[in-house]
């Protein structure tokens, strides 16, 4: 289990060849999670297998006292378990847009390598029968991105009122910045400890921002009606997993990081990251999924039809044996 809110579940699925699944925000109760902008929050399951993910859906979806946003799944129309939508031929027939702009530079030698893996998976795609709509534009993409970022002006009221709520050694972010309590290399953190408001209420910048990520989502809700589309895929992040070495350099922040998740994030759209194959160096590349709002059930069909077409998923040589398996 991960919580997401602009790709901690994804971004990790992809690097470690896994299933990462984030739902449209309210299906899965947020009681007990530290949020980062609250309403982009949602828990969710890191899986081997779509099948494995199906069956968490399955237990994890559903409303929550505790929560009020989980009044949401009224919206929500599984038609039953998830897991009777695993269909081996959901690719045959689907309409599938290829979001070029989510592609890194071909140039980029830590992006080529996932150009190519992802272009493979779509080739795949295509020859189970799915007919590839390549390319799709969702307009003003870069625009929509930065006018619906909402991490730094949000995030600390949030972390603020969790931390109070759950009565722990400390009360507010303003403590932890001020103890330096926190890993240098956390450029988020800093930006909305020192930036971040305490309260919201009367900030027009925020309510500007909070709208916009509802256009945001009309603005692709736009597209998959203009094409008539299932799905749009594109690569969950733009370059090669970085070492460690790389990010303790300070080569890639947070802030900056080459990711394509804040799309269904930022949009309150679903998605699903599936294991799209490794690159010539025996690195693990996620493809995303991107869904409509409640329409988890055809990801699962999506990406389990993917799934069929080929073992994309080899576990580390450190891994124990399994010992179950669904």
């Amino acid at each position: 289990m991960g919580t997401d809110c602009g790709g901690s579940i994804r971004v990790p699925a992809s690097f470690d060849n896994l299933v990462g699944f984030r739902v449209t925000p309210g299906l899965i109760s947020r009681s007990g999670v530290n949020p980062l902008v609250s309403h982009q929050d949602t828990a969710g399951p890191m899986t081997r297998t779509v099948r494995e993910t199906a069956k968490l859906l399955d237990v994890l979806v559903g409303y929550d006292m505790e929560d009020g946003l989980t009044a949401k799944t009224e919206l929500a129309n599984p038609h039953g378990s998830y897991v009777n939508h695993l269909k081996a031929d959901a690719l045959n027939g689907a309409r599938i847009g290829v979001l070029r702009d989510g592609f890194g530079d071909d140039d980029n030698p830590d992006a080529a390598p996932v150009n190519e893996v992802v272009d493979d998976a779509i080739v795949t795609m295509r020859n189970s029968d799915a007919e590839i709509v390549d390319p799709v534009e969702i307009p003003r993409l870069t625009d929509y991105l930065e006018e619906t970022m909402l991490y730094v002006l949000q995030s600390k009221r949030d972390i603020n009122r969790f931390l109070q709520d759950i009565d722990g050694p400390v009360d507010s972010v303003d403590e932890l910045y001020e103890n330096d309590d926190y890993h240098e290399l956390l450029d988020l953190f800093v930006a909305f400890a020192e930036e971040g408001p305490d309260d919201l209420e009367d900030d027009l910048e925020y309510w500007r921002r909070l709208n916009a990520q509802q256009e945001f989502q009309q603005a692709i809700l736009n597209v998959y009606a203009n094409h008539d589309l299932d799905a749009i895929v594109y690569p969950d992040v733009q370059v090669i997993p970085p070492t460690e070495d790389e990010i303790r350099e300070e080569k890639y922040a947070t802030m900056t990081f080459p990711t394509n998740t804040i799309i269904a994030s930022q949009s309150l759209c679903c998605a699903m990251s599936v294991p799209a194959g490794f690159t010539e160096g025996e690195l693990p590349i996620g493809m995303e999924i991107l869904g409509k709002p409640f329409d988890e059930t055809t990801l699962i069909e999506l990406g389990y039809s993917f799934e069929q077409t080929a073992p994309r998923r080899r576990p580390p040589e450190t891994t124990p044996p399994t010992i179950w398996s669904p």
